[in-house]
């Protein structure tokens, strides 16, 4: 079984503390259906589709920082809406936030959220780890079918990872 850790960070608003904001499983964050509230007042930033969109996805951001990653390790989104006719608004961010190599992605449409919530986002995400030999040049070792590891690629140890 994966080992699994519970995260959460302050510099981001928690929708609930019945579930974090995040867990950690081995190589992964996957962070919680996060909405646009608004760390301060901890309701939704507006009422505005668009506000509240960007505002998730700078709460995701501070919340994969923390938990040591980043928009750049991002391999899936899922972006729960109320309306199913904003996705402009949606591919405006989203190219916002993922100007290259934007992440797979679903949108499915739901029934309105409480509290004026317009948009949820889910990410799972790669975690970045230093290398172990930093500075040093090394090979890493990758598992085989037969169980073995073998010699992956060479890396210099100035790069970031995933763990």
């Amino acid at each position: 079984m994966a080992e699994m850790q519970n995260f959460n960070t302050s510099k981001a608003p928690r929708m609930s503390q019945a579930f974090p904001q995040a867990v950690i499983a081995e190589k992964f964050i996957f962070v919680s259906g996060t909405p646009g509230y608004d760390l301060n007042t901890g309701k939704v930033i507006s009422d505005d589709f668009e506000e509240q969109t960007r505002q998730s996805f700078q709460n995701i951001k501070i919340i994969l920082e923390e938990a040591g990653s980043s928009m750049d390790k991002v391999v899936k989104t899922t972006i729960f809406m109320v309306t199913g006719n904003d996705f402009s608004v949606i591919n405006k961010i989203y190219g916002e936030f993922f100007p290259e190599n934007p992440p797979a992605r679903s949108t499915p449409q739901v029934m309105p959220f409480p509290l004026g919530i317009l948009i949820s986002v889910e990410y799972r995400a790669g975690r970045m780890t230093p290398s172990p030999l930093q500075g040093r040049p090394h090979r890493s070792l990758l598992p085989c079918r037969s169980g073995r590891l073998r010699a992956g690629p060479l890396y210099h140890g100035n790069e970031r990872r995933l763990r």
